[in-house]
């Protein structure tokens, strides 16, 4: 670019390089969305059209952008997860939050006609999404926040089927069923299903009890004796990632580009998730799956 005398605008641009060696959480979530699911009639309390087209974006998203590791997804929101040695866009937040962000709403607008066939997107109702980056110093600081992401899906899926059960199923206002429901426990929600309609919890599809999981898929590996010893992860949670080179990141990046993105309903609390998958927290691949 040309030097001229408007070029000291730049000097009003302010860093925004996230630390080194931390993990990335980059989470998007709908804006406007209740209006959105109004407009477009979106089934209560879920609709799988919608989680699925969350999911068929999600699943872009990991293979457009091959430093993911991993990502979760429950209802209107997803969290995608780089790795510490990441150094894409030399870990600009502004670029990586508004790269996963353009990159999802292109894929979930260019999309929507292979879930929603017979309701076509209409202007002003069109589907947008916001983000922010999060940047965690340990191992077990992201395992963490997916726990967390996971767990609260447990307890707003289990709030929303008992309350669209009383309102659809038992004919009460949205108020009574607010006011039924006020100060109760999972326990409490589980009886009301069971014992008034019939439903057992567990029985729900499991996307809806623990969300989506996506990542890319190699051999699993064994689940180690020790629990407390993840591949990757020392038990405090506090190793340092070697530094990779820029010509091994692109290694990484071509060999992770031949695995598969699938998309996975699973317990990702529990340590076995990830002592089968150890390259999502080692951010090296496996090895790919045998083809029969």
């Amino acid at each position: 670019m040309a030097n001229s005398k408007y070029e000291y605008v730049k000097a009003f641009e302010q860093p925004d390089i996230l630390l080194p060696n931390t993990w990335i959480v980059v989470r998007i979530d709908g804006r406007g969305f209740h209006k959105l699911s109004d407009r477009y009639a979106f089934k209560k309390p879920n609709d799988r059209r919608a989680l699925d087209l969350m999911n068929a974006a999600a699943v872009e998203v990991l293979k457009d952008l091959s430093d993911l590791v991993i990502a979760y997804g429950v209802s209107d929101e997803y969290s995608f997860v780089f790795h510490p040695t990441c150094d894409l866009f030399d870990r600009r937040s502004a670029k990586l939050v508004t790269t996963i962000v353009s990159t999802f709403t292109a894929h979930y607008i260019y999309q929507w006609g292979n879930y929603f066939q017979d309701t076509p997107l209409q202007s002003p109702y069109l589907p947008s999404f916001d983000g922010r980056a999060v940047m965690y110093p340990t191992t077990k600081n992201m395992r963490d926040y997916m726990s967390w992401r996971q767990v609260d899906c447990h307890i707003n899926n289990l709030y929303n089927t008992t309350f669209w059960t009383m309102v659809l199923q038992g004919g009460m206002s949205n108020t009574d069923a607010e006011r039924e429901l006020k100060g109760t426990v999972s326990a409490d929600k589980n009886e009301i299903l069971f014992k008034m309609f019939g439903i057992n919890y567990n029985n729900e599809d499991e996307m809806l009890k623990k969300g989506s999981v996506v990542f890319r898929q190699y051999q699993l590996e064994e689940v180690k004796s020790d629990p407390k010893t993840v591949q990757g992860q020392e038990e405090e949670g506090t190793s340092v990632p070697e530094k990779v080179s820029k010509s091994q990141q692109e290694k990484i990046r071509r060999l992770r580009r031949k695995a598969q993105v699938v998309v996975e309903h699973v317990d990702i609390i529990k340590d076995d998730f990830w002592q089968q998958r150890p390259w999502i927290l080692s951010g090296k691949p496996g090895k790919l799956p045998v083809r029969a």
